[in-house]
């Protein structure tokens, strides 16, 4: 429970309306009822201002005729991220080993560790770290303080991952890169994945993504990445700090991300590229070369009726004749106006 002057004392913003309105919950415009604060962070939403019953409303200035309170602030969405972490704070350790884990590790006085869970040896298991059902955790691991694995996470021997860092369940850390060199007769022979993973502070993992160990040198996830659901990380790569990434995204062997990027949904970045800071690419985007400069990228094609596509892509076939044939046009052209 909060007052609407305690939240804009924390967190700053204009109160329109009465400051001791109290709020319990943050909902959404369409289903906020009494005691919800609710937000205004996208205007094609605005029409919802009529009909909603939410005690409170965030949104961007100038006031809007008709909402009675609000709090007033320039990025209304960040703004409601933060009360929502306020309102919602994370479950605390309870520290303690179950009965039906295996250590053989070092855990932290401060530590909760579930049931099933297994620390191989060398590991080291920081303070207020949670870790939850059934996690396999390899020697030599360094999980830094106040990290949090949901159930059934598997960290391979030798990985690091920073401090505050939550992973969801079924991701895996640490796995063998894609590496194999072919011989003659087409069999391949796989090539032993020596290196490591290392991922800094404040990283998000989701569920059932995976990131492989380097070859040679390590994989390295930088300061407050987040990446979202079932994401291929591939072996060498490299994702600068604060980047995100989008459910389904691949990132082939050896790429290098910069800062601040983002990547959509179901995107491909092909091996040992170089991707500047603050490159968004966008959803289904398949990157086949480096990328140099910030700004926002886009190689998807949209959606037609299946008919429709057939034709272009009928058409498409036929590109470099036509190329051909204009060419051929343009020489005849330049040689009757050369007559004229």
């Amino acid at each position: 429970m909060l007052r609407l002057d305690e939240i804009v004392a924390r967190f700053g913003g204009e109160i329109v309306g009465a400051g001791d309105t109290v709020v319990l919950r943050i909902a959404t415009l369409e289903s906020a009822g009494p005691g919800d604060l609710a937000f205004l962070a996208n205007p094609k939403y605005r029409r919802q201002l009529e009909a909603t019953r939410a005690a409170a409303v965030i949104m961007a200035p100038p006031a809007v005729a008709g909402v009675a309170t609000a709090i007033l602030t320039p990025q209304p969405y960040l703004y409601y991220a933060r009360v929502a972490q306020w309102l919602n704070p994370p479950v605390e350790a309870v520290p303690g080993v179950h009965v039906s884990a295996v250590v053989e590790g070092e855990v932290a006085a401060t530590a909760s560790i579930g049931p099933g869970v297994w620390i191989g040896v060398g590991a080291k298991i920081g303070e207020g770290v949670i870790i939850a059902a059934n996690c396999s955790i390899g020697g030599r691991v360094e999980i830094g303080a106040g990290s949090r694995l949901a159930a059934n996470v598997v960290i391979y021997p030798g990985s690091r991952l920073g401090q505050r860092c939550l992973v969801h369940s079924g991701a895996a850390i640490g796995a063998d890169g894609f590496g194999f060199a072919r011989e003659e007769k087409g069999a391949w022979v796989k090539i032993p994945q020596m290196g490591s993973v290392l991922i800094g502070d404040d990283v998000e993992i989701g569920a059932g993504t995976t990131i492989d160990r380097g070859a040679l040198g390590d994989t390295v996830i930088a300061d407050g990445v987040k990446l979202d659901n079932q994401i291929q990380v591939g072996h060498n790569v490299q994702i600068g700090a604060h980047t995100a990434m989008a459910g389904c995204v691949g990132v082939a062997g050896s790429a290098v991300i910069g800062a601040r990027c983002t990547v959509g949904g179901g995107a491909v970045i092909l091996g040992h590229l170089r991707i500047a800071d603050d490159v968004n690419v966008a959803a289904g985007t398949l990157v086949m070369k480096s990328i140099e400069g910030a700004g926002t990228y886009s190689g998807a094609v949209p959606f037609l009726e299946h008919g429709e596509w057939l034709r272009n892509f009928s058409r498409l076939r036929h590109l470099d004749a036509m190329a051909d044939k204009i060419r051929a046009l343009e020489q005849r052209l330049a040689a009757l106006e050369k007559k004229a």
